[in-house]
Formats: structure tokens, C-alpha cells, sequence
């Protein structure tokens, strides 16, 4: 079993926040999809909050396009949280976004999608990550009548054994998109500098390495399309 007591008492927090906003752009116009207005403030504010409820100190910005515009707006202390920068000169994917990230992290790290908001308990999940022993700590949402995500099955020892595509499901397990993981997990894995966090370290590794997932029940939104960045607006009021 890993100890804890070789973990920061708070680890950093790296916010996945390069999203293009495609899908958005018809309401958000030319904006970093975190940066996202939700009643008059850009959405990834509600996360730093939501990490300021967490007990997270530091943050690292995982930031791409128009980036610019995100420095502008949280500078390097936002909410009483430090940040930091990790630039991509070219889009790098998840997985690539975050081991750059990493590069500004001693060891152990959460990670968190910028246009998504999922109220996981952070402890909760770092405790279920030294308590498994394993390479990555999942958060999984259960959701009823969906086909935007794909599904996640675990065996009884929680211990993730298969993602499945998009489909239409009654219900089932997803991945809500909040990690707890070292940075020597890259060090299992072979990639380039631009790969998918989803299709080339969890699909492809799932039976090779340890990844155990966790339920939360909490309140669970991505604005990744506008009917649901509408809905954010209703939400977060």
C-alpha cells in the first residue's frame, strides 16, 4: 500500500484549459472554451472556487490557444490560489498537456478538464488512491439516459477493467474527468510528445497498469455543448 505521508499535504491542481470551444463558438465567439461566460464571469472562475472549497493552494494552467486571454484574466494568483503556465506552442492533446504540465510538479498531482465541472471530493479521492496502490485514481459519475459518453466497468475491487465507446445507455459509469496521479505514471507509458490521455494511456493500458476508479455523487456538468453551457447559466446563478 503507498503511504500518504510522502504526498503533499495539498497537492497542486492541473486544469486541463486549451479547449478550442468549436461547438461553443456560435455563443462564446472566439474565447478559450474555460473562459466561457456563465453569469457574467468565465466558467473556469467556478472551479478555482470550487478548488478554494477543496483546500488547493497551487494550480497549473494547462493553456494553448488564445492563452493570452486567460493569463489577462486569473494572472499568478487567483482566489487566493498560486498559478502557474504550461503553454502548448502547438495543441498537445490531454495526455500531452498534462505531462508538460507535470514538468512544473514535484511528483503527485490532480487533474481537472477546464470545461468541465464535476464537486468530487479531493481528498476522498487522493485517500482511495493510496488506499488501491495503484498508477491512477479516476473519478466516476453515474448517469441515466445518455450517449455523449462513453462507459466505464469495474471489477469488485474497483479496479477499472474496460472503457467503452459512445452509445446510447440507460445507464451507467463515466469518466467525470478528475484524476489523482504521479507524474512517473508517463514513465510507464510509451507516447509522443501529442497523444490522448483517454485513447493512448487508458484505452491501451487499462489491462497493463493499475487504474482504479471511485464514484462521487456530487453535481456533474460539461459545457461542451451549448444546451448544456446554457443550462451552466441556470446553475451556477
Amino acid at each position: 500500500m503507498t503511504s500518504l505521508k510522502d504526498k503533499s499535504k495539498s497537492s497542486p491542481a492541473i486544469i486541463l484549459a486549451g479547449g478550442l470551444g468549436t461547438r461553443l463558438r456560435p455563443v462564446i465567439s472566439d474565447l478559450p472554451k474555460p473562459m466561457a461566460p456563465v453569469n457574467g464571469k468565465p466558467f473556469l472562475h467556478n472551479i478555482f472556487q470550487y478548488l478554494v472549497r477543496q483546500q488547493i493552494n497551487e494550480v497549473v494552467l494547462s493553456v494553448g490557444y488564445k492563452n493570452e486571454v486567460i493569463q489577462n484574466f486569473f494572472g499568478d494568483n487567483y482566489a487566493g490560489i498560486a498559478i502557474k503556465y504550461s503553454v502548448e506552442i502547438e495543441p498537445l492533446g490531454t495526455g500531452g498537456g498534462i505531462k508538460q504540465a507535470f514538468e512544473l510538479v514535484n511528483d503527485f498531482a490532480f487533474v481537472i478538464n477546464g470545461d468541465t465541472f464535476f464537486d468530487v471530493e479531493l481528498a476522498a479521492l487522493k485517500e482511495f488512491y493510496g488506499h488501491s496502490n495503484c498508477d491512477m485514481a479516476l473519478s466516476l459519475k453515474q448517469l441515466q439516459n445518455f450517449d455523449r459518453y462513453g462507459t466505464v466497468k469495474l471489477d469488485k475491487e474497483q479496479r477499472i477493467q474496460e472503457f467503452t465507446e459512445k452509445q446510447l445507455m440507460s445507464e451507467g459509469l463515466i469518466n467525470g474527468g478528475v484524476y489523482y496521479l504521479s507524474k512517473k505514471l508517463f514513465d510507464k507509458v510509451e507516447v509522443s510528445n501529442k497523444f490522448s490521455l483517454e485513447k493512448d494511456v487508458l484505452e491501451k493500458y487499462v489491462h497493463t497498469l493499475k487504474f482504479y476508479g471511485k464514484t462521487f455523487g456530487g453535481y456533474f456538468i460539461d459545457i461542451g455543448i451549448p444546451e448544456d453551457y446554457q443550462k451552466a447559466q441556470h446553475d451556477f446563478a
